[in-house]
């Protein structure tokens, strides 16, 4: 064979070496690219989804959550390293049938009695609460990020978790509230506020913009806490935990009211109340029989209401008309992540 013949030879084949290791180096680099932007669900990362419905700022109603998401109200994001489900909702949007609050939020399918009880558990940081508001109103800057919810006789709640935070502050509350399963007529109701770490509901500003003393333990934005709520043989065990704060338990009986009577009235009831005329009183055996539901994820308790309806919930924030767009250009919102979550039956508790 002639020399340049087999330089000829040579040469091709060096040049279908290069072109199919080129190939396979390009389509390796093609697979590891698909696979790191393959779509991450919620469902991936808090596998408990298939006990759930949801209901979207935007109101969206969603039975079946494997493998679903929605850009700006229901998705996942990653920071350094860990998947964070991410609730998003807007302070004016479409709420559900009995309230004027948006939310994106997490509803359990199973129902259960506190005398069959059950658990819910959540690991989470509040990123934002609205920034605009009513500092007189008691609900402004704040949301739910954790409740039990009636689903018989009045539909009340007897337990919502709250996080608030002041415009301003560095630190915001947790505090959980128990509304009264009302005796007779249910427009007498009020929710009972007590603290975790920061305030409770009843502390309030002087005027729309002046705000009180920030608390000293509170938790901050991005900060992370976890919460398990335990309902077993119709009591129900909170206990609050965060890194760098103190842990706290409650107990709370949900078969027996201790609001019978109008002298069982708390003094913060009284004065948060007394403007809007609430003074029920509880039924004697609370919420015993009734069917419970758990609830997860950002139920925005900032509104568009004016406060001159309603002192407490009517938060007088700015909505924008109802676009959506601007609210979450201009703070008109709340996002709330989580990491972690179980769901399940209620367990006897540990003696300490």
């Amino acid at each position: 064979m002639k020399r340049s013949t087999v330089k000829t030879v040579l040469g091709t084949l060096l040049s279908l070496s290069f072109f199919v290791l080129l190939s396979a180096c390009s389509s390796t680099a093609k697979k590891e690219k698909q696979a790191q932007t393959a779509a991450v669900y919620p469902s991936d990362v808090l596998p408990f989804m298939d006990q759930w419905k949801i209901l979207l700022g935007d109101g969206t109603h969603k039975d079946s959550l494997l493998n679903y998401a929605k850009k700006d109200y229901f998705y996942v994001e990653n920071e350094d390293q860990t998947n964070w489900v991410v609730y998003k909702t807007p302070n004016a949007g479409i709420s559900s049938k009995n309230s004027h609050n948006t939310r994106t939020e997490l509803g359990q399918i199973k129902e259960w009695t506190p005398e069959e009880g059950g658990k819910l558990t959540g690991t989470l940081k509040v990123q934002h609460v609205s920034t605009s508001g009513d500092a007189r109103v008691a609900a402004s800057y704040s949301v739910v990020v954790g409740q039990i919810h009636s689903h018989q006789g009045h539909e009340n709640e007897p337990l919502k978790i709250f996080y608030k935070k002041f415009p301003g502050h560095e630190k915001g509350s947790v505090f959980w509230n128990y509304e009264i399963n009302t005796e007779g007529s249910n427009s007498g109701r009020w929710d009972y506020s007590t603290a975790v770490w920061g305030y409770d509901m009843s502390v309030l500003g002087a005027s729309p913009d002046s705000y009180p003393e920030e608390p000293e333990n509170g938790i901050a934005l991005g900060e992370e806490f976890s919460y398990e709520v335990n309902v077993f043989e119709g009591i129900m065990y909170l206990t609050f935990t965060s890194d760098g704060h103190p842990t706290q338990r409650f107990t709370k009986n949900l078969l027996k009211s201790e609001f019978v009577k109008k002298e069982d009235m708390p003094q913060q009831i009284k004065t948060l109340y007394a403007a809007i005329g609430r003074d029920g009183v509880e039924r004697e055996n609370a919420y015993a029989g009734e069917l419970q539901f758990f609830k997860q994820g950002a139920y925005n308790q900032t509104n568009g209401k004016s406060p001159e309806d309603n002192i407490v919930w009517s938060t007088g924030s700015a909505v924008y008309g109802g676009d959506i767009e601007q609210q979450y250009a201009n703070g008109s919102y709340t996002e709330v992540w989580f990491s972690a979550g179980s769901l399940g039956p209620g367990t006897k508790p540990e003696v300490e």
